[in-house]
């Protein structure tokens, strides 16, 4: 029986049943990406019987070979809202290299529509390649790319926008992204875990529920991503509140202090806000603008007991501009730091403060120790995430604000990225 991209099918071999996606691959085989998140390939076409079980909504046209043309989308007869796919690389971006055994980035955002070509029953997709980097290779310069490749997008009509990022940096990404637009419509952030060509990979059903957050009515940057180590559902992730916990889990992103802003789930694409009494940008609300300067001349200092604060006055030398130190417990450092902490405000280099610690607010006014702290000028993050304050000051910064009233933005809600209340 013929199917085509996309279709819903069984395929039997040798009285067992397979059911899935089919997806591109090789001419003459068939590929399918299966209901509980895994690949089954390499069926040669005439050794099977195929069972089309509910056809693709979008009418791709043929089952094509990895590197054919990406398919139109243009062929739904109801009208669909306009999402771009921009790549910038990683895990979702990449495969193995035989060669060195190793992963690289080599898929670029047209072949990610075609590994999921359901994506064209949800939106009309185009697709834009910015870079293609392992995310730890990003700097601050590649996220001012992103922004003004993101802002080019919703400008020329794009009712949403999917990032796919490497997962390892991507909430200094969303974040600096949150930071440097304002936006009338859903600005995505998804990746994966495991990269496509392995057979647990969550690219599928992360780029599904990607575009169901793309066509949702919040618009703010978010991060999307599993929700449960199962397929199942997808969290929608506040990309300021937002840490990475886990090395490999797939679930590894989560909100903190606060509740993710929804979920979706992956079969249905039902969509569930997750919380009533957590406020949220809505479509069309904010006029779209782009300040995407940013001053990297900026540091994160980790405090660890025995640290020698020597390491302040080389960030000083050195010309940095602002420092987060990341303290332990409510945000303590030792008393043998403030002196240099001192020399550093007396300088008009803003030092903020956040805590080791995963969730809860920093409180200096404690402590003894705290109020040393504070007396020598250091500013209290509360419970903002170590790297987003850390992307806000270089924005702050790069926007030419002086000394005292970063000190004041720095701890003014931008982008929800203080919480109304503590989650305890």
């Amino acid at each position: 029986m013929s199917y085509q991209i996309g279709d819903f099918v069984k395929v039997e071999k040798d009285g067992t049943v397979f059911e899935g996606h089919a997806i591109s691959g090789d001419v003459g085989y068939i590929t399918l990406k299966m209901t509980g998140g895994g690949y089954v390939a390499g069926f040669l076409e005439t050794d099977v019987k195929i069972t089309v079980l509910k056809q693709n909504d979008a009418k791709t046209t043929a089952i094509a070979p990895k590197d054919a043309a990406k398919p139109s989308g243009k062929a739904a007869a109801k009208k669909k809202q306009k999402i771009t796919i921009v790549s910038a690389g990683g895990t979702i971006a990449c495969s193995l290299n035989p060669e060195t055994g190793a992963m690289s980035p080599q898929f670029s955002a047209a072949d990610l529509l075609s590994e999921v070509p359901e994506l064209e029953t949800i939106a009309d997709i185009q697709t834009r390649d910015v870079f293609q980097l392992l995310s730890e290779n990003m700097k601050p310069s590649h996220w001012i790319m992103l922004a003004e490749a993101v802002y080019d997008e919703i400008s020329k009509g794009a009712d949403g926008i999917i990032i796919t990022n490497g997962t390892d940096t991507m909430t200094y990404a969303a974040a600096a992204l949150a930071y440097m637009i304002e936006t009338p419509v859903p600005i995505v952030f998804t990746g994966a875990q495991r990269s496509p060509d392995r057979p647990s990979s969550d690219n599928h059903m992360n780029l599904l529920c990607a575009a169901h957050a793309a066509v949702s009515d919040i618009a703010e940057v978010l991060l999307v991503m599993h929700g449960s180590m199962s397929d199942t559902f997808c969290s929608v992730h506040r990309a300021v509140k937002t840490r990475k916990m886990h090395t490999s889990r797939r679930d590894t992103f989560k909100s903190v202090n606060m509740q993710p802003l929804a979920s979706v789930d992956y079969k249905s694409g039902e969509w569930t806000v997750t919380s009533e009494y957590v406020p949220y940008t809505k479509r069309g609300e904010k006029k779209l603008s782009l300040k995407p300067e940013l001053d990297s001349r900026c540091a994160i200092v980790k405090f660890v007991p025995g640290a020698d604060p020597a390491i302040l006055d080389y960030y000083s030398e050195k010309g940095c501009k602002g420092i987060v130190i990341e303290g332990v417990g409510l945000g303590h450092v030792s008393e043998e730091w403030i002196s240099a902490i001192q020399k550093l405000t007396d300088q008009k280099i803003p030092v903020i403060v956040t805590s080791q610690c995963i969730y809860g607010a920093t409180a200096l006014n404690t402590y003894e120790t705290g109020f040393k702290m504070k007396k020598a000028g250091v500013v209290e993050a509360l419970d903002q995430l170590t790297e987003s304050v850390y992307v806000k000051l270089m924005w702050l910064l790069g926007q030419g604000f002086d000394y005292e009233k970063v000190k004041e933005l720095i701890v003014t809600e931008m982008k929800g990225d203080m919480s109304l209340m503590i989650i305890d």
